[in-house]
């Protein structure tokens, strides 16, 4: 059964470019390729983020490929891959219901070309369509998930985290490295052995 579509205004937004919230990084393009990574409110604590921004020298104003800003990126990634917080999305009704809000507007508002739901987090790889920003995106997928989660799992509050990471795809060889990161990262975290095993992902669709 196919989820009912969230709201048609969040779509509406401008793209921004290069812009931040003060936590990391992103850019917003049209017709671009971008690696995305969101996770849940309890997978990493603000906490340690913040101490991390401490040790690294952090500024407001970095952009993706700044050292500091691939660093952090990188301690928030072994973060998650170790599966702190709650975990949610290992809830086989909460993960296909995160997989099926990713695969919703493919082919009209984004074409998705990899994804992988994990305990945690998500990774997802879109291509960009005019009309449609990144931060609505986000927000849609992130808004509607969120609330029908809730419900399922009988609890209210933060579901996802406010912030998320985004990476711009520079050519076919980039478009090659973050699929195979994206649907590697089940193994990586040594959750299955071969990433076709990992139910919530693209890999079990490749040929």
């Amino acid at each position: 059964m196919r989820i009912a579509p969230p709201k048609q205004t969040a779509w509406k937004q401008p793209n921004k470019g290069w812009h931040s919230r003060g936590y990391l990084p992103h850019f917003d393009s049209v017709n671009e390729i971008q690696s995305l990574n969101f996770r849940l409110c309890d997978a990493v604590p603000m906490r340690l983020i913040e101490e991390w921004r401490r040790q690294l020298g952090w500024s407001r104003n970095l952009k993706q490929s700044d050292p500091r800003a691939v660093a952090l990126r990188q301690r928030i990634e072994t973060h998650e891959d170790a599966g702190y917080g709650q975990c949610f999305l290992r809830d086989s009704r909460i993960a296909a219901l995160t997989e099926d809000a990713l695969q919703y507007f493919d082919g009209t508002r984004y074409r998705l070309l990899a994804w992988c739901v994990m305990p945690n987090h998500v990774h997802s790889l879109i291509e960009m369509v005019e009309g449609h920003s990144l931060g609505g995106i986000l927000h849609s997928w992130k808004s509607y998930t969120a609330k029908k989660a809730n419900r399922i799992l009988g609890r209210s509050g933060q579901f996802w985290d406010e912030d998320y990471y985004d990476r711009t795809i520079r050519d076919d060889d980039h478009l090659r490295i973050a699929i195979e990161y994206i649907e590697q990262n089940p193994v990586k975290a040594r959750l299955v052995t071969n990433a076709r095993q990992w139910k919530y992902s693209s890999a079990r669709r490749r040929p």
